[in-house]
């Protein structure tokens, strides 16, 4: 049996690490909390744009780090609250009809996202996927540390996890599928017999055009595998 696996944020769903961080900023229980922790996370925007430069899991880490101190039942209401009207109203309209199309191949449907688990869980319900991989805030006492649980669900890491799901699972990686919209998700790409560029930015693109990898736009032509 195959498997396929899709990154989510600008593959499956028009949406990106920022945009459910800054719902969790500005939904604080009062309106000076939420301005406190916005002014907080601002400040840190440059070391996240130079971690972004140098390592997508730098860049995870520092951003996650906004959660500090959010109680675990906190976390798990607000995921809910973000997936149902951050994530879910920017599904794309043909990724139902590529996971379908995946499923009737008879593939394994895996998530593999930076994004937190707690937040697409709920988008892994929905599409009727059989397994996630997406990264974890440490708690300690039920209270958010801000650190994510190793390992982190980015750039390289993600080609290893997939290489490892797969071997667990009995895939073999020539026979599988690999979704994606970023070129940071290259190594995840070119570990597949068959991968795929989802609405690439420009540097995918090329990189996809050179060595004839399939081009996808969920938006506009709808799902092709």
């Amino acid at each position: 049996m195959a498997a396929s696996y899709f990154d989510v944020d600008g593959t499956l769903v028009q949406t990106n690490l920022i945009r459910p961080t800054l719902y969790y900023l500005l939904n604080q229980p009062t309106p000076l909390a939420s301005a406190r922790k916005f002014l907080r996370a601002l400040l840190k925007a440059p070391q996240m744009a130079l971690g972004e430069l140098q390592d997508r899991r730098v860049f995870n880490e520092i951003l996650y780090t906004v959660y500090e101190g959010v109680s675990e039942d906190r976390l798990l209401v607000l995921a809910r609250e973000v997936y149902e009207r951050v994530v879910r109203p920017s599904i794309f309209p043909g990724t139902r009809e590529l996971i379908a199309k995946a499923r009737e191949a008879g593939h394994q449907i895996v998530l593999i996202s930076g994004e937190l688990e707690c937040i697409l869980v709920h988008l892994k319900e929905e599409l009727g996927a059989d397994e996630l991989i997406a990264n974890r805030i440490e708690m300690k006492d039920g209270i958010s540390t801000g650190k994510i649980m190793r390992p982190v669900v980015a750039g390289p890491t993600k080609a290893a996890l997939l290489r490892r799901h797969a071997r667990a699972a009995g895939h073999d990686l020539e026979e599988c599928f690999a979704y994606s919209d970023s070129f940071s998700d290259v190594p995840m790409l070119s570990v597949v017999g068959h991968p795929t560029a989802v609405h690439p930015d420009r540097k995918l693109r090329l990189l996809a055009t050179t060595y004839g990898w399939p081009l996808l736009d969920l938006e506009r032509a709808g799902a092709r595998l």
